[in-house]
């Protein structure tokens, strides 16, 4: 594979310039030499010595460029009650969307447990309902030779991923191979589209979180759903977030738009990289995560919303800008941020609380597009309009949400009595219609109920009834199935024993 040497980012152009260099060439980060260096001992990173060294809880060796110092953690007792919630959640994930979706919201925001984190991720981007729409296609593609056009270039890019993360830091590792598999794989699916290297971060960030199909119906989500144009041969969408970004940022911090005015530097210098990686290689990787969490669940605002929150705290201050005289200054102060800025905790808490929102986006965009008509004339990529997060992507391509309800290891027929319930179990009044046909046919009809009946009947009232069986239906009674111990262990570990808790990857 071939080296490459530059500044760490993309190319970006100056004001007015051509934009065809970054399509094709981000270039690679300081570590990448000594990467090249590490890859090239083998195919395994145990193979090569590697598990001797210390891996950080997110995968990167401990002392590397990539690898983080202290961190807040969240106490083992408070993690494994979120985890309770999201088993919950993705185990009844399109009522959780169609009730309670600002719950949802709220959760992302707080953080996604990572051991589900992946799995999340598929279900907010809406991942998980087209890989069940498109059965064997990653197959089928990742079997096809592919364009060597795209080829030559994406297996340059490989070593340049996260080179000391313990996936990818050998040279055909298998964390490069499902790399490029994935990669070679969205050429062949949006071959007018073909290859851009900023894919190559994203694709690789998901790799960390589930196996390669699911990776790619994620990234196929991201460049379609979340960033549409992104990626395309002119780069024309990110030109015009560019100037989204810039204009919200006079309201947001009109110091920091007042300076970047008169040094006249052009958004495309500063933003490009922070937008198209979706900060996966600026922030520290802990703050890169919770970014994600809130990122597939409420789009692309969260991408705006924390280029917004760098540049105020970076240039947001007379006392900041002492230290930005030219243009040169300025823009080697956006590229070495201040780690307080970054921090995970302070940065999401300032996301959280910017007031930027989908429908300021949205006029934004208008007023620059029509700008950009008026001044170059019509957008020679036509790409999809943009879904603002999961919800939106969820009302405007339902899926066959059905096949992703859990199936019970245990059922219950509607009646089974619980010990230590309180109250009285309310029966369907189709149950109750044929309860009634029953006892009157059984000349029971008026007949006062014994008290053990009565007792049976008032523990009865917190049963849970079965998930499989629509309240409408005739009820299903199987004696074998009615034990109370198992029942009152199945209401509150449902989750825990259901098939889809299997697509959990760690």
């Amino acid at each position: 594979m071939a080296k490459s040497h530059g500044e760490n980012g993309p190319r970006a152009p100056a004001a007015g310039g051509s934009l065809s260099g970054t399509r094709e060439s981000l270039a690679p980060g300081p570590d990448a030499a000594a990467a090249d260096e590490l890859s090239s001992l083998g195919s395994d990173s145990e193979a090569n010595g590697f598990a001797e060294r210390r891996i950080d809880k997110f995968g990167f060796i401990v002392g590397s460029q990539g690898a983080e110092g202290a961190l807040e953690e969240v106490p083992l007792e408070v993690l494994r009650q979120r985890e309770s919630k999201w088993l919950d959640m993705l185990n009844n994930w399109d009522k959780w969307m169609a009730k309670k979706h600002k719950k949802i919201r709220l959760r992302c925001q707080k953080g996604i447990p990572p051991s589900l984190r992946g799995r999340a991720w598929q279900y907010l981007s809406g991942g998980k309902v087209k890989l069940q729409q498109n059965p064997g296609k990653f197959d089928e593609l990742d079997m096809s030779p592919g364009d060597p056009k795209w080829l030559d270039v994406i297996e340059r890019d490989l070593h340049r991923q996260f080179p000391f993360h313990e996936m990818f830091v050998s040279r055909g590792g298998h964390g490069q191979q499902d790399l490029f598999r994935v990669l070679k794989a969205y050429t062949l699916y949006r071959p007018e589209e073909g290859y851009c290297q900023a894919q190559a971060p994203i694709a690789a960030v998901l790799l960390m979180h589930m196996p390669a199909e699911q990776a790619f119906w994620c990234l196929v989500q991201i460049c379609e759903k979340y960033l549409p144009g992104y990626y395309s041969e002119k780069l024309e969408a990110i030109q015009l977030d560019g100037e989204i970004l810039f204009s919200l940022l006079q309201k947001v911090s009109p110091v920091a738009h007042k300076h970047l005015s008169q040094q006249k530097i052009d958004p495309l210098l500063y933003m490009t990289e922070w937008f198209m990686c979706a900060f996966s290689r600026t922030l520290p990787w802990s703050s890169v995560l919770r970014v994600w969490d809130m990122f597939f669940c409420e789009g692309v605002k969260i991408i705006f919303r924390v280029g917004l929150v760098l540049l105020k705290h970076a240039l947001g201050s007379p006392e900041k800008l002492k230290a930005c005289q030219g243009q040169y200054e300025t823009i080697e102060q956006l590229r070495s941020l201040s780690p307080k800025i970054m921090q995970e905790a302070f940065l999401v808490q300032e996301v959280v609380e910017l007031p930027v929102t989908e429908r300021q986006i949205e006029r934004e965009h208008l007023i620059q597009l029509r700008r950009w008509q008026d001044t170059r004339g019509e957008l020679q990529c036509h790409s999809p309009p943009r879904l603002h997060g999961a919800k939106a992507i969820l009302e405007a391509e339902p899926g066959p949400w059905p096949t992703l309800q859990p199936s019970p290891s245990i059922r219950l027929p509607p009646d089974a009595p619980l010990p230590g319930s309180k109250g009285k179990y309310k029966p369907p009044k189709q149950v109750q219609k044929e309860q009634r046909k029953q006892a009157k046919a059984s000349g029971q009809w008026d007949k006062p109920p014994t008290p053990s009946q009565a007792k049976v009947a008032a523990a009865a009232g917190d049963a849970c009834p079965p998930r499989d069986v629509h309240p409408k239906d005739p009820v299903y009674q199987d004696p074998q199935d009615s034990a109370p111990q198992d029942s009152a262990y199945h209401c509150s570990q449902e989750s825990l024993t259901s098939q889809e808790s299997e697509d959990t990857y760690l």
